[in-house]
């Protein structure tokens, strides 16, 4: 578990991932040279940007899609967070993150890359950076119920098919 292992599990999980568009395709692509640039960019110590690990948590049937409403970003959000040099992969990191921040604990991750994104944001550094999420499709079982954690202002499940209207989560 280092920062080597989050680096290597990153870059491969970007370099078997076939996206559909070609937006997401150059994304992928400025991914590997970051990546390619920056053996500790998984980490948050890496100022100008870092690798993070996202969580798309649907209910067990995929209609719902679980959400914070996030006290920094003020709008509602996948869950996730920074990778720690405890985690060996960005998986088990993304999963860390949405048991930590659900408390839901038989959370299920589904293998390979959901997708990525990039946002501008002044993290727990206290200085602009640049967070490059990657995501990943997490199932929790029939009848979870939630519990927020201190990292949110609110969390709750909501239909896919109908977000608040300040969200920004991926759905695929």
């Amino acid at each position: 578990m280092s920062a080597a292992s989050l680096h290597a599990s990153a870059t491969s999980l970007l370099e078997t991932w076939r996206p559909d568009t070609d937006a997401d395709r150059s994304l992928r692509e400025a991914m590997l040279a970051f990546l390619g640039s920056a053996p500790g960019g998984c980490l948050r110590a890496h100022a100008p940007g870092h690798i993070t690990a996202s969580a798309v948590v649907f209910s067990h049937d995929g209609r719902e899609v679980l959400l914070t409403l996030h006290p920094r970003v003020g709008r509602w959000i996948q869950l996730g967070g920074h990778c720690e040099e405890r985690d060996d992969t960005v998986a088990d990191a993304a999963l860390r993150e949405a048991i930590e921040e659900s408390g839901i604990t038989e959370l299920r991750l589904v293998p390979g890359l959901y997708g990525a994104q990039a946002h501008p944001i002044t993290c727990s550094l206290g200085v602009p950076t640049r967070h490059l999420d990657l995501l990943f499709r997490i199932v929790a079982p029939e009848g979870a119920v939630p519990v927020r954690s201190s990292e949110s202002t609110d969390l709750r499940w909501w239909p896919v098919d109908a977000l608040p209207e300040d969200a920004d989560v991926l759905l695929r």
